[in-house]
């Protein structure tokens, strides 16, 4: 194991702040976007779910390319892609143009959890895969902390096509030090192909399809509200768009802060002898259960009672987000880390797909969002099920080719 300089892998996790601010350019700018183009909830539904029809349903070849060719320039490319991406969804003019940019936003972000799997499993030890996994997962929630802010400010200001071009823009410069500071020669074959675990192995085995599904019920809920929070917060509680820049950013910095701290607990229980997949699954557990209780209470008519649920559901969702990737990096092989993950994060992010359709659906038919975070509540509790009670983690036996 050769390990990643921290300087390499501190651009890395600044890409992640890219890569969600990125992403959630749609969600921001929904409430000023949607009466302009004449776009209905459902048809924003289908918008915000797009992404995710490409993002997930690439990641399983796109996870097995990474294990046999490496991560480092391949990451590049999908990079460069969504940022282009991006750009263009300011020249949309109706849907069909503003589907068309996040389908091809969705086909640069698939190269993204493949590698940052493959780069944390060879470049971190086991005791400290959980504070390297929280660090990426940081980025997933200060981008939209970041993007809801500042995006909100900008579009208040300036309008929201500005503000796709310059961050599409903004995003290419990342690209120049990246490609400076990666390895001059990454190898062609990555790992030795008898050393990975067949595709057709890999989807008969129990652990994979609890990971899957686990991570589908997460991102139900977590995807719910980064595609719909800030309508939520404009249209239902009334916020004017400064306002809702920093309330619907407040949520995701609690869940960075608790990501980190709850990684650096877990690494420091590993490092002194607990199991490493027990420890994580029990932490993990935890947080799907207090964010699956408190969610629901967002809907409050109290708004103070309501964003300090909405607070807590999200210190919950970091708990989640320390330990899930690091669990799939003890419970697999590396030489199969790709794959799984790529498996991971198609299954998972179908949550994705259904979430933003059924939230815009829901909204239609009732004219509010409390069916909405009910259903999120329920898939979070369906996840914590499915990890706390039929996750195989003791004993710990990585899936291996010669297992």
């Amino acid at each position: 194991m050769k390990p990643i300089s921290s300087s390499l892998f501190g651009l890395l996790c600044f890409s992640v702040w890219i890569n969600y601010i990125d992403r959630g350019t749609l969600s921001v700018a929904a409430p000023v976007l949607q009466p302009e183009l004449g776009i209905t909830p459902g048809q924003m539904g289908i918008l915000l779910s797009g992404f995710f029809w490409t993002y997930a349903l690439l990641q399983p070849a796109l996870g097995i390319v990474v294990d046999r060719f490496g991560a480092y320039r391949l990451y590049a490319l999908g990079y460069a892609v969504w940022s282009v991406a991006v750009a263009l969804g300011g020249l949309s003019q109706g849907f069909g143009s503003l589907l068309a940019s996040r389908l091809l936003l969705g086909v640069g972000e698939s190269v993204a959890y493949p590698c940052f799997s493959r780069i944390i499993s060879t470049g971190f030890a086991e005791n400290r895969r959980g504070i390297a996994n929280a660090m990426i997962d940081v980025g997933t929630k200060v981008g939209p902390a970041l993007g809801t802010f500042l995006g909100g400010m900008l579009i208040n200001s300036y309008g929201w096509r500005p503000f796709f071009f310059w961050m599409g823009a903004a995003s290419l410069i990342w690209l120049v030090p990246w490609m400076k500071m990666i390895p001059k020669e990454e190898p062609a074959l990555a790992v030795r192909p008898e050393d990975q675990v067949p595709m057709s192995k890999l989807l008969t085995q129990w652990n994979p399809w609890i990971t899957f599904l686990g991570l589908f019920g997460f991102n139900y809920a977590f995807y719910f509200l980064l595609t719909w929070l800030p309508s939520y917060l404009v249209n239902e509680r009334k916020f004017s768009m400064e306002k809702m820049a920093i309330l619907g950013a407040l949520p995701f910095c609690a869940t960075a802060v608790s990501a980190v701290l709850t990684a650096m607990y877990a690494d420091w229980k590993i490092a002194h002898g607990a199991p490493s997949a027990n420890t994580r699954r029990r932490l993990l557990t935890i947080g799907l259960v207090i964010a699956g209780t408190t969610l629901f209470g967002a809907t409050l008519e109290s708004q103070t009672l309501a964003m300090a649920c909405m607070i807590v559901a999200f210190v919950g969702l970091g708990m989640f987000t320390a330990n899930c990737w690091a669990i799939t990096q003890t419970l697999c092989s590396t030489a199969s880390v790709g794959a799984w993950t790529g498996c991971q994060n198609c299954v998972g992010n179908m949550g994705g797909v259904v979430a933003p359709i059924v939230t815009g659906f829901l909204v239609q038919q009732t004219g509010t969002y409390a069916a909405a975070f009910l259903a999120a509540s329920a898939m979070l509790f369906f996840s914590a099920i499915l990890y706390g009670f039929l996750l195989r983690s003791t004993p710990e036996h990585p899936l291996r080719a010669q297992a």
